[in-house]
């Protein structure tokens, strides 16, 4: 019986997703899964929405709900942590206060001001679970959702001494426009996509071995829907030759060009949805989920609305990768770890999202290479912020705060020096109680090494699940990125 530990369960529709992806695969139907919420109101929902689901399947896994994070961690074999530190009211300081100084942030989880406060406020969070996993689970691996990905990530990789692997879902969404943009089966498209998170770049994409990168920019620009929603998106595969992971008001918001100026911002949105680049889009999305669910909780309940089926497995992958370790079924996604070289003309030890594969002996990036000169010299800008960030978060160095957001290329595109700092202040009292490092509590992180990502060892094998063969390595689980990497020297 797998233990999965899933720190921040409160969210109501994720958690279910990730759980009923778990127990689509036969070998992992008796896992126990520990919910922990600080939020215990959010708790008791999503505990009795899982055990609703868990009972109407008539299957033998377990939820055992908890506010506390040390009795969910201990003895697991993997965690999964999705927290939001602060949720939505520090969320509202995030987005509200720089726009007071003009800095026009759609959704403010990854970079900009919004992102990087919100990374001061989550790595402690995020140490802190690190520091229980070392003492009550040693052997689990951290499979973390939670944003902003790559300075979460690098924090724990400096100073969490566990093994961790950042997941995000923008590769599968945007390789799925790229095919409906072509008019081709998605299984038919080919690609490798390398980068940052949220700044991933597809820069081979094929279809049964021509290349297609030079019809992207018509295939977009001519499809009825797309030319419509991805007006930035599809105005830096213009410019710079290549098609960005993230979606359009994410990727508006990373860099200098397309919200600086209030009366140009109309044309590089897509008002239809939050996620087409409105201002405080998703926050304001956010808001009204909240409202949603409590709604629909009691018609979920009684069975009376659902649209989560056991064996409708999503494409997000931490249960391919729990299946592949497990079992030996090979799996290759895009997953953000350590750069070590891999992508030569980013900098060691920042985060990059690359593809990797997954077995039995555990997680191998691929060799990348260079990117493309103008792909690698945006996200070169955006790991300058992210390392001054983590730096600041792990010492509680205000004023380098204030030049991590200073260098953020949306906030030097609309701010002074003066308002940077000014801005800064106010959010660093403002959600000052989600920070203890910056209140002089004396909290510092040191650099703790990461264990080996290369190969994990599991000692235990429960009977029911088979051994690692060639035959089941040739078996990719359903919904697998089947792609091979054709410029990989590994």
């Amino acid at each position: 019986m797998l233990k999965i530990a899933m720190i921040g369960a409160g969210s109501v529709g994720f958690t279910r997703r990730l759980m009923m992806d778990i127990l689509a695969v036969p070998e992992f139907q008796d896992t126990e899964f520990r919910l922990m919420d600080i939020n215990e109101e959010n708790l008791t929902m999503i505990s009795n929405l899982c055990g609703h689901m868990i009972q109407t399947n008539g299957l033998p896994a377990t939820v055992v709900p908890t506010t506390n994070q040390r009795e969910a961690v201990k003895g697991a074999d993997y965690v999964f942590c999705m927290a939001r530190v602060g949720g939505l009211e520090a969320f509202r300081h995030d987005v509200e206060i720089p726009l007071k100084y003009g800095v026009d942030q759609c959704v403010g989880d990854t970079l900009g001001p919004g992102g990087v406060f919100f990374a001061l406020r989550t790595i402690p969070v995020l140490l802190d679970l690190a520091e229980d996993m070392r003492e009550l689970a040693p052997g689990a691996l951290l499979l973390n959702y939670s944003n902003p990905m790559a300075m979460n990530t690098w924090a724990l990789r400096r100073a969490g001494g566990i093994k961790v692997v950042g997941l995000c879902h923008g590769v599968q969404g945007g390789h799925k426009q790229i095919a409906t943009a072509l008019g081709l089966p998605q299984h038919e498209v080919d690609f490798v996509c390398a980068g940052i998170n949220h700044q991933t770049w597809y820069i081979q994409v094929t279809h049964k071995g021509q290349d297609m990168l030079p019809y992207l920019l018509d295939a977009f620009e001519n499809h009825p829907q797309l030319s419509r929603s991805e007006p930035c998106r599809i105005d830096v595969l213009r410019r710079f030759g290549y098609y960005s992971t993230e979606s359009n008001g994410h990727l508006s918001e990373y860099l200098p060009w397309y919200r600086k100026r209030k009366e140009e911002i109309d044309q590089w949105i897509y008002p239809d949805v939050w996620i087409g680049g409105r201002t405080a889009g998703y926050l304001n999305h956010c808001l009204t989920k909240t409202e949603e669910y409590k709604e629909m909780y009691p018609k979920w309940l009684k069975g009376e609305a659902e649209y989560i089926k056991l064996g409708e497995r999503s494409n997000e992958h931490g249960s391919y990768i729990i299946e592949a370790l497990e079992t030996g079924r090979s799996y290759r996604g895009h997953f953000n770890i350590e750069n070590r070289g891999l992508i030569t003309n980013l900098p060691d030890k920042c985060t990059i999202e690359i593809p990797c594969y997954v077995d039995g002996n555990g997680i191998h990036p691929t060799f990348v290479g260079d990117l493309p000169l103008q792909c690698a010299a945006t996200c070169r800008t955006s790991i300058s912020v992210q390392e001054m960030a983590v730096q600041a978060a792990l010492t509680g160095d205000r004023e380098l705060v204030k030049l991590a957001v200073l260098h953020d290329p949306l906030t030097a595109a609309v701010c002074s020096t003066k308002e940077v700092w000014a801005m800064c202040e106010e959010m660093l009292e403002a959600l000052a109680p989600w920070m203890p490092q910056f209140n002089g509590d004396g909290r510092r992180w040191a650099d703790r090494p990461q264990p080996d990502m290369g190969v994990y060892r599991f000692p235990k094998k429960s009977a029911n699940r088979p051994p690692f063969s060639s035959a089941n390595r040739e078996s990719a689980a359903a919904g697998n990125e089947r792609l091979i990497v054709g410029h990989s020297d590994n």
